[in-house]
């Protein structure tokens, strides 16, 4: 499928469309550590993690204190509460302090208060299966970063200004760095990297280069 003339979509315009694409499902991996339907329904502390479900974690160092602990449970939670299947929007917006922020990077785009609550039934609309790969995490006192893949099918539809792109069952695997930001348990920023390059050629949506430039 490739996007053509005028109905192109340009290299800045589609990633402005799609800022926000960064918050998807977690893996399991992720997922089980922290699930409980106390943890979900609520925007108190999310539950400490057991030496077993560190274990099943790809963590650079795994000496972590305990506040580092508690830390990595509230960003896994987070990613829990984001997938497609149990979305859980109080959870997540809660989960930051009232000033925090998840900032699209490579969008340009920042989210606050009721917006940081936008982003996860988009993603949904896009990707119903949507999903994170967890690579790499490294947790350092209170930031946490993570090397991931943001996978999923693309079955939704995308508004753009040429107008909507169809889903076409396209696998999507989108390499994504992530960095947390917290302090006494809460989220102050969560910046994303998405590889929306990498995204937009899976979901078979090709920049139109030349209609861009014939712009100028």
């Amino acid at each position: 499928m490739k996007l053509i003339s005028r109905k192109s979509i340009t290299a800045a315009a589609a990633v402005a469309v799609v800022g926000g694409l960064s918050i998807a499902a977690v893996p399991s991996q992720a997922a089980s550590p922290v699930h409980n339907k106390a943890a979900v329904h609520s925007s108190s502390a999310a539950p400490a993690l057991t030496a077993r479900q560190l274990a099943k974690l790809p963590l650079t160092d795994r000496h972590l204190t305990k506040h580092e602990k508690a830390n990595l449970a509230v960003v896994l939670r987070d990613y829990y509460v984001a997938e497609g299947s149990h979305i859980d929007v109080p959870t997540f917006v809660n989960s930051f302090t009232k000033d925090g922020v998840f900032n699209d990077m490579v969008a340009g785009q920042a989210y606050r208060g009721k917006a940081l609550g936008t982003v996860l039934p988009y993603m949904k609309g896009l990707f119903s299966d949507v999903h994170r790969d967890l690579k790499r995490i490294t947790v350092n006192g209170d930031t946490i970063s993570i090397e991931l893949s943001i996978d999923g099918t693309f079955d939704g539809q995308l508004q753009t200004p040429a107008g909507v792109v169809k889903g076409n069952g396209h696998k999507v695997a989108a390499p994504t760095a992530d960095f947390w930001y917290l302090k006494n348990g809460k989220v102050t920023a969560f910046n994303c990297f998405v590889g929306y390059s990498k995204m937009y050629s899976d979901m078979g949506v090709d920049f139109d280069w030349a209609s861009a430039v014939n712009k100028h």
